[in-house]
């Protein structure tokens, strides 16, 4: 006897598979093709999305609103020399231009020889502070520099890893991919850095912490 054969189509048919999910696309993908083709504008527009953050990070990590320009140029042409190279679907190209960034930085602050002075400076240079701060009375200014300075005194990664989340507010899963670490050690790095930084404070100045 002869069983029923299959409906027409369902003998082969297969159980639906999950389709993988495809990575977010590059907010920086298009800027990234046209550089890739030549094209000088998408250079302009790469450095209006970043410049000011990249700059931002050097200058906290080197503490010299010169050398932060120098180091913020560097790493755009490294992007342009980058852009034809890039293959998108891992990290972002800010994560990248970030850790070109920290690298730079590391460099510099390995080769740099100037030993800071062991009291707190009198006069605060207008030129390495932020408009806003320029704008505020010299007590607050003080303070700036204060904080600064003991910025400065920090292990480097420790003080990369506190501008990575207080200063450009990253989430810690980027922060932690820029510094090519996994999440739990940065937060491990980042309270230390934070315990650090507070002894930094309370050793120069208490009553900074209640401002």
């Amino acid at each position: 006897m002869t069983g029923t054969q299959p409906a027409s189509g369902s003998r082969h048919r297969q159980p639906d598979q999950a389709q993988p999910d495809l990575p977010p696309r590059d907010p920086d993908a298009d800027i990234l093709a046209r550089l890739a083709r030549g094209q000088s504008s998408a250079l302009g527009e790469l450095m209006d999305h970043h410049l000011a953050a990249i700059k931002s990070c050097a200058r906290y990590m080197v503490g010299d609103e010169m050398i932060a320009e120098d180091i913020a140029q560097d790493v755009f042409i490294k992007a342009w020399k980058q852009a034809p190279n890039w293959q998108p679907g891992r990290a972002k190209f800010s994560t990248w231009l970030y850790r070109v960034t920290k690298n730079l930085c590391y460099d510099h602050l390995r080769k740099k020889t100037e030993i800071y002075p062991d009291a707190l400076p009198d006069m605060v240079d207008a030129q390495l502070l932020p408009p806003q701060i320029i704008e505020q009375d010299q007590t607050s200014a003080l303070q700036k520099t204060r904080v600064d300075y003991a910025m400065a005194h920090l292990p480097e990664r420790q003080r990369l890893a506190i501008i990575l989340c207080h200063y450009r507010e990253l989430s810690q899963i980027e922060a932690a991919d820029i510094m090519e670490i996994g999440v739990r050690a940065y937060e491990s790095l980042l309270a230390r850095g934070r315990k650090n930084l507070r002894a930094q404070l309370l050793r120069h100045k208490p009553e900074l912490l209640e401002t």
